[in-house]
């Protein structure tokens, strides 16, 4: 390896020979150009190690394999045996279209899925062409030039030319200890950068890599939803019913002497009744069309739950910074010492930045630095990046020949550094805190030549307005019932200042939490949760703040960018990862901006609570409508000795609904003024109401089919009667439960009022045509059985919902106290 130095803004810039690239060389000053590398990655291919794709046909042979495939093969079994070709064609029919649209929509979810994860592919700083910019890690190619610094993902394997970094390897090597990397030595892709700085030559891509890792940011383990949890709870109850009533009917069966072959299909139809069919299908089409959605608001999902919390999330602990202000600091003026100027306290400060950081500060520095035409180049020896610990930036400079060491941080402690007395501090701090008052943040600004005493230069006053519209989005937030809490690094009277300008309420310090959460008590929580927010914050104090929140019984949004932030959005119930955040604060998170502001987090929240309700629309259908098809089949069964509805008209039944709840992930919703709560118990008992209500009427109408129609001469009009009431039930049913208030509050969305449509007309068909066992029946009887399931479901029974529907919301959502309504 060579080495020839240069010079360029102070840096030093050897052209290094690649041991991966013999032929050519990198010099570190412009990079390679865009040619080479457009060259280099046709040569070479992506930054990335494939991943590994099952083939589509054993994805699609995996529809065959299940409880809800192998209940209709063995009902298509057991009519192959029976000789029923009809019912046998029809079940795997009914088996094979499942079969193709649950692949097809999982083959869309999939596409949308893997769109969202090029989006959150990791960002490289590279330079190209001379000029430092962010690209994609997996267009990097062998040579380019990187900047990397502490809460990065190493894109590619590195060759360390100039800083120092301790990186975390455990993903690689399973070792917790972090890991100190100097010149020379190699950073492995897929490590994290805990502290520190650096510039590295790319050696090796994609599968090329030490640990041949990908680049790819986005977690693939799935945690479990709260809503599986739920859904099994319900289910599991739903068999345990439905699975007593179909032993009754074996029974009862075995005592009259019936043949077991032609109980068993009806027996097995009934137990399917309870399976979560349709459940998979439409929860994966409501996630995808959800997660496409958010990240058109600018929002990507990395994880499903954070969709599903996000709808009862009641408080967000925001970030000041890029999420409430503009995060565009601007150098609004200084306060320089007795024989120095503006431009001293602006120079010494631009030479302790670093451009290819991208730091606000930095940039706000080299930006005033160039607004004003002043000269801040040297030859930078070393530099330290700002840190929780030190709370201030230092570079070592040559300039004209000397060394310089500049220095810019947080007041107190750069003057400390500097010998200033504790009188003349406290004299400088109320300065800070005069233009404090107006939310301008003041930094000390400090050097020292040679070895000589670090002494101070003066005050830097940084200014990050609030966004325009935040104080819109924090109110519509509160129209939710979310409060939002602002955390900052900033001094307490510019949280307070920024907290004024948007109706925020009472700050404290950060300190204050930590102290008395020392104690034992709830003390902690109850100051968590009564702050508007917290000023003087570390990193760590963003964790403890989730931590009381939480233990104060509220669901935590929590926003953050940085490496040390990644505790605290790992620990939220919503972690969000804010525009320009680290690689590890993204991987934490569970989601990812892409925008800056509030805008995109009332999305989520409003999309999140439309997929709940979705949910809970399918919830009280199910059950409620298992209880009308179980208990027909089974009283009707106790009181005449007949089977009023064939295993064929069954599937048919719970397929042609299925279709209909499908199309729910399409429906309109309006989001709920109230965060959400997965404790679903009332809402349960108003579906075991419900469908014990349409389980008297269907009875009831079928009792009138039998006496005035002549059904029970088994001649299969029975069947074909018993199948339009069920069919005409449950899908006036699921017009109705889809609206929380009376069923005309909303118009539901054309994909769900066309599959409706397409299902009574195939239900009306069937009926003049009949199928298999269900022989036609006169037109004017599909009339009547429409006419009335109608008038009862959209009539007494919506009324009845309603009702009840708005006694469970209240028993979900209980009037808060008014120690709570204070807040």
């Amino acid at each position: 390896m060579t080495v020839d130095n240069k010079t360029m803004n102070g840096n030093i810039a050897p052209a290094i020979n690649i041991d991966a690239e013999p032929a050519s060389s990198t010099n570190i000053e412009t990079g390679l150009s865009a040619a080479e590398a457009t060259v280099r990655l046709r040569r070479d291919g992506t930054n990335e190690v494939p991943e590994k794709k099952r083939h589509p046909v054993l994805l699609f042979l995996r529809k065959f394999w299940g409880l809800s495939a192998w209940m209709i093969e063995l009902i298509a079994l057991l009519s192959f045996l029976l000789h029923k070709r009809a019912d046998f064609l029809v079940a795997l029919s009914l088996l094979l279209v499942n079969a193709v649209l649950s692949y097809l929509q999982e083959q869309r979810a999939t596409a949308a899925v893997a769109a969202l994860r090029q989006q959150l592919d990791v960002l490289a700083r590279v330079l190209r062409d001379g000029r430092w910019a962010p690209i994609p890690a997996r267009v990097l190619v062998k040579g380019d030039v990187v900047r990397v610094r502490a809460g990065d993902l190493i894109p590619a394997d590195l060759q360390l030319v100039e800083g120092g970094v301790t990186l975390d390897q455990s993903s690689l090597t399973g070792e917790s200890q972090a890991v100190p990397k100097r010149i020379d030595e190699v950073l492995y892709a897929g490590s994290t950068v805990t502290q520190g700085e650096a510039t590295g030559i790319v050696r090796a891509t994609g599968t090329s890599t030490y640990f041949g890792r990908t680049t790819q940011l986005v977690e693939t383990a799935r945690p479990r939803l709260h809503v599986e949890d739920v859904v099994s709870r319900v289910v599991r109850w739903l068999f345990i019913i439905v699975g007593a009533l179909v032993i009754l009917t074996l029974g009862v069966s075995a005592l009259r002497g019936l043949p077991l072959l032609d109980t068993l299909p009806i027996a097995l139809v009934v137990l399917m009744s309870a399976i979560p069919v349709a459940l998979p299908v439409m929860f994966t089409i409501s996630m995808a069309l959800g997660s496409t959605e958010l990240s058109r608001h600018g929002v990507l999902i990395t994880r499903l739950n954070a969709v599903e919390d996000a709808a009862t999330m009641d408080v967000l602990c925001a970030d000041k910074t890029g999420t409430l202000t503009m995060n565009r600091l601007a150098f609004t003026g200084c306060f320089s010492l007795p024989g120095l100027s503006e431009s001293d306290v602006v120079r010494i400060g631009a030479l302790a930045s670093n451009e290819a950081n991208a730091d606000p500060i930095d940039l706000a520095f080299l930006g005033a630095a160039k607004d004003r035409k002043i000269t801040a180049v040297g030859r930078t020896l070393s530099f330290s990046p700002f840190s929780a610990a030190t709370r201030r930036t230092e570079a070592v400079v040559e300039l004209d020949r000397r060394t310089v060491r500049c220095v810019k941080g947080a007041l107190r402690t750069v003057a400390e550094a500097a010998g200033v007395d504790a009188a003349e501090i406290a004299t400088l701090e109320q300065t800070a805190n005069t233009e404090a008052l107006k939310g301008v943040r003041t930094l000390a600004v400090a050097r020292a030549d040679g070895d000589g005493p670090l002494k101070l230069v003066g005050l830097a006053y940084l200014h990050d307005p609030p966004r325009p519209d935040s104080k819109r989005l924090i109110d519509e937030l509160r129209s939710l019932g979310i409060r939002v809490k602002m955390l900052t690094g900033d001094a307490l009277p510019v949280g307070r200042e920024i907290a004024r300008l948007l109706g925020l309420g009472q700050i404290v310090r950060g300190s204050d939490l930590r102290a008395i959460s020392q104690d034992v008590g709830t003390q902690a929580a109850v100051v968590a949760a009564d702050a508007g927010g917290f000023a003087e914050v570390f990193p760590e104090d963003k964790f403890l703040v989730v931590k009381r929140l939480q233990t104060a019984g509220h669901i935590v949004g929590m926003t953050g960018d940085g490496v040390n932030d990644a505790p605290a959005l790992r620990q939220a119930e919503v972690g969000i990862a804010v525009n320009r955040s680290t690689d590890v604060a993204k991987g934490a998170a569970s989601a990812v901006l892409t925008t800056d502001g509030l805008a995109n987090i009332v999305d989520l929240v409003k999309i999140g609570r439309a997929i709940y309700q979705r949910v809970l629309t399918w919830i009280v259908n199910k059950v409620s409508r298992t209880i009308l098809k179980s208990g027909v089949v089974v009283v009707a069964f106790l009181v005449s000795g007949q089977f009023v509805i064939s295993a064929l008209g069954m599937v048919l039944l719970v397929f042609m609904t299925d279709f209909v709840k499908i199309t729910l992930a399409t429906d309109r919703v309006e989001a709920s003024k109230t965060p959400e709560t997965w404790d679903i118990g009332p809402l349960i008992g108003v579906a075991v109401c419900l469908g014990f209500l349409m389980l008297v009427e269907a009875l009831g109408m079928l009792a009138f089919g039998w006496h005035n129609f002549a059904l029970g001469n088994g001649d299969g009009r029975l069947q074909t009667y018993t199948f339009q009431i069920l069919l005409f039930f449950a899908l006036f049913s699921i017009l109705s439960v889809r609206e929380r208030r009376a069923f005309w509050s909303s118009r539901p969305s054309t994909v769900f009022a066309v599959a409706i449509a397409a299902d009574a007309v195939a239900g009306c068909a069937i009926g003049a045509f009949g199928l298999g066992e269900m022989r036609p029946l006169p037109l004017s009887y599909s009339v009547l059985i429409a006419a009335c399931a109608g008038m009862l479901i959209l009539g007494p029974n919506d009324f009845i919902k309603t009702a009840l529907t708005k006694r469970a919301i209240e028993k979900m959502h209980p009037s808060p106290s008014p120690e709570i309504q204070s807040l």
